[in-house]
């Protein structure tokens, strides 16, 4: 009923009747008080009726309410309810309803500017300008303190159609705190969690990543930081589903693995040319050489053996990796702090010709093979050497 004036201007004179308050009210067309009388035919019962006069001034613009018996207090306790005289800021309007940044104490629900209820774990505070069938019905009930049930489906309907970063900026920080029990309630709705990254991935630089990547990742987020990027914790739950996901722009989210997908492709060897290697560090490189003499059929595809001061990232510790196969090239890239010893940069050695051996990445069936033809044929040369 809220926003119907007839309804709502009887229940306030009865109200003001109620706690003895006088009304008077002055427009052009009349001046009208309130009293209370029989009932025509039912002496025992008394109603309120509206007592009209002719206007005192028939040219007054407006309607004019004069209240007696009211205080100052009165007053500002009653304008509480409207969210006209808050100082809460609209952070984004939707064809729902307007998303407020929530002032002091408890978060506030309005319906078309009229506080019906307060949420004390909810991150904003809503004014709810399109109703459901459900909400007229809660407030035909009840028009304080109106259950949640009658507007969560609003409240979500207003996130879910926000586009701003000025909301899904609170919202994504928000998540970080789910792990620590400390987030408010509009986190805890997958869905509207899933559009503040959406919303966030749009308008700025981001990387999303679980608590657990983090700590286990540290390395790989220190350098998206160092490229200016934000890094947003978020639950488990939402992070499983960020890949299947686009932005607001159609551009995939981007978690860690987009980020690494990302990082690679633009990535760029920083090669040591052989004269810049210390006099230890070209004693073990030149070890390359009677490797790849012994490994002759099996390195055949192999143009060259380089050395480089950085690496892409490895996508099982998203660290960076101490040797690479590049399929492209058909070279071999090789971290240079691997020539520390013979044993370190003859194993990364190795390790990548399996991989231009088998063409199969980690973990498979096929590397394993190539890894096992490579022991045999350097186990065999061992054993024919020492004897």
């Amino acid at each position: 009923m809220i926003g119907k004036f007839g309804v709502g201007l009887k229940d306030a004179l009865a109200t003001f009747d109620r706690h003895d308050v006088g009304v008077l009210i002055r427009s052009a067309h009349a001046e009208i008080t309130i009293e209370s009388v029989a009932k025509h035919g039912f002496d025992d019962v008394r109603t309120l009726h509206a007592v009209v006069r002719e206007p005192p001034d028939p040219t007054m613009p407006g309607t004019e309410f004069i209240l007696t018996g009211l205080s100052r207090a009165d007053v500002d306790r009653a304008k509480e309810f409207f969210l006209r005289y808050s100082d809460e800021t609209a952070l984004e309007s939707t064809r729902y309803g307007a998303v407020l940044h929530r002032e002091a104490g408890d978060a506030r629900i309005y319906v078309n500017g009229l506080r019906v209820a307060t949420e004390p774990d909810f991150l904003f505070s809503y004014n709810i300008t399109s109703l459901t069938k459900s909400l007229r019905a809660a407030l035909n009930r009840e028009r304080s303190n109106v259950g949640r049930q009658a507007y969560s489906d609003r409240v979500k309907a207003i996130l879910l159609a926000c586009e701003s970063a000025e909301v899904a900026g609170p919202l994504a920080e928000d998540l970080a705190a789910f792990a620590a029990g400390t987030a408010h309630d509009e986190t805890g709705w997958i869905d509207v969690a899933l559009h503040a990254c959406r919303i966030l991935n749009s308008h700025e630089r981001v990387v999303f990543a679980t608590a657990d990547q983090v700590y286990l990742s540290a390395g790989l987020l220190s350098n998206a930081e160092g490229d200016g990027y934000r890094v947003i914790v978020v639950p488990e739950n939402v992070a499983l589903k960020l890949p299947q996901l686009t932005d607001l722009n159609g551009n995939a989210i981007r978690d860690l693995d987009e980020y690494r997908h990302e990082w690679n492709e633009s990535f760029v060897y920083d090669f040591v040319p052989s004269d810049e290697l210390t006099l230890p560090e070209q004693t073990v490189f030149a070890l390359t050489a009677p490797i790849m003499q012994l490994l002759r059929s099996e390195t055949n595809r192999v143009k060259g053996v380089r050395i480089s001061r950085t690496m892409r990232i490895d996508s099982h510790n998203n660290d960076e990796a101490v040797g690479v196969w590049d399929e492209a090239e058909q070279l071999i890239v090789i971290k240079r702090d691997q020539l520390i010893s013979p044993p370190a940069f003859l194993g990364t050695l190795l390790h990548e010709i399996g991989h231009a051996l088998s063409g199969a990445p980690d973990v498979s069936r096929e590397f394993e093979n190539g890894l096992t033809r490579l022991l045999g044929s350097t186990g065999a040369a061992a054993v024919v050497n020492d004897a």
